[in-house]
């Protein structure tokens, strides 16, 4: 028993390791950090003080000691890890290596003693190295840690290949253990699919409104210039004029205009092709600026009505009308854009 005691003793016995590297200008270390090893890092308080908040508490709690030199124990992580965690404080820099061998360590340690630079550095280093074996583990880690870009880093990857990541051992130690952070990540991805349906549901709204709003403009384009052979009542029949850069859009409208004029059923009928052209008709008089001088057909007329339809409060109609004039500007703005791109493109070659 008494030799147990004596090996126990001796284990337990802190050893001393080489001072971190620093500037010859510094003075001596007046500090130590000691690690689960029992190791004795020497260290230099200022610098320890200057770069984490927590380590300046803690040094100012130590130092009412008098008569020794103080300690701050950095626990529950190797040895080697508290070394890279000290470099970082003395010399700001972090490799890649360090990270793969010690970034998990170090994301902790930052998170504890209030180093967000190396926070920051540790977190993207993590994030470029996930896999789905260890997503869920990086995960918690984040969770712990708050740490906000490792976390939604981890979330597309676990939503991105959900089944796989069901079948690891991580997913059923989670299951087992912190059914919280398992409800929450369900959560997230239901929300992320509900984002998904809707931002696939505005991207087919935009695009009705950008076919309406290149409607409008071949309606107008039609009865002011005239395109192929259909055109204003003064348009030269003789002259045939060639397809716009529109005429996919311009041939139906074309086609309608066709039907409209020559149709005996009408609205009152209940012809569909002319409640669309109608409707077509309405919806452009609600956006038209030109007043009595538009050529389109009907234009005035529905102004009128707009006008009675107004004061009894057609929200629906006049919202459609908003829309179609938005995504009209945001087809303007895209296209000036491009323009812009193919200009300094052009002068580049």
């Amino acid at each position: 028993m008494v030799q147990l005691k004596k090996r126990l003793a001796f284990r337990r016995r802190p050893v001393y390791a080489p001072p971190v590297a620093v500037s010859a200008d510094m003075q001596d270390p007046d500090v130590y950090v000691v690690t689960s090893e029992a190791i004795r890092i020497p260290a230099h308080s200022k610098i320890l003080a200057s770069a984490s908040p927590i380590l300046e508490e803690i040094i100012e709690r130590t130092k009412k000691d008098l008569g020794k030199i103080p300690e701050i124990p950095i626990l529950g992580v190797p040895y080697g890890a508290v070394c890279e965690f000290l470099l970082f404080l003395n010399s700001s820099k972090c490799s890649d290596e360090q990270i793969k061998m010690y970034g998990v360590h170090l994301l902790a340690l930052s998170h504890v003693y209030s180093v967000e630079q190396l926070k920051m550095r540790c977190a993207r280093g993590l994030a470029e190295r996930l896999t789905v074996e260890n997503v869920v583990d990086m995960i918690q880690l984040a969770r712990l840690c708050h740490s906000p870009h490792l976390y939604l880093k981890c979330m597309k990857i676990i939503i991105k290949d959900f089944k796989t990541v069901e079948e690891t051992e991580g997913w059923k130690f989670l299951q087992e253990h912190d059914p919280h952070l398992e409800l929450e990540i369900l959560q997230f991805i239901d929300e992320e699919e509900q984002r998904k349906q809707r931002a696939k549901k505005e991207r087919e709204s935009q695009k009705l409104y950008m076919n309406l709003s290149e409607a409008m403009d071949c309606l107008v384009h039609i009865c002011t210039e005239g395109c192929t052979s259909v055109g204003p009542y003064n348009m030269d029949t003789n002259r045939e004029k060639g397809p716009c850069s529109k005429f996919s859009t311009c041939h139906g409208i074309q086609l309608l205009l066709k039907h409209f004029a020559t149709c005996e059923k009408k609205v009152k009928g209940g012809c569909l092709r002319c409640v669309r052209m109608w409707q077509l008709f309405r919806l452009h008089s609600s956006i038209c600026e030109q007043g009595d001088e538009c050529k389109v057909p009907l234009c005035r007329k529905f102004k009128v009505t707009e006008e009675y339809r107004r004061k009894r409060n057609d929200s629906r109609w006049r919202l459609l009308a908003r829309k179609v004039v938005s995504a009209k500007a945001i087809s303007s703005l895209s296209s000036f854009k491009r323009t812009r791109v193919e200009e300094s493109m052009t002068q580049r070659s």
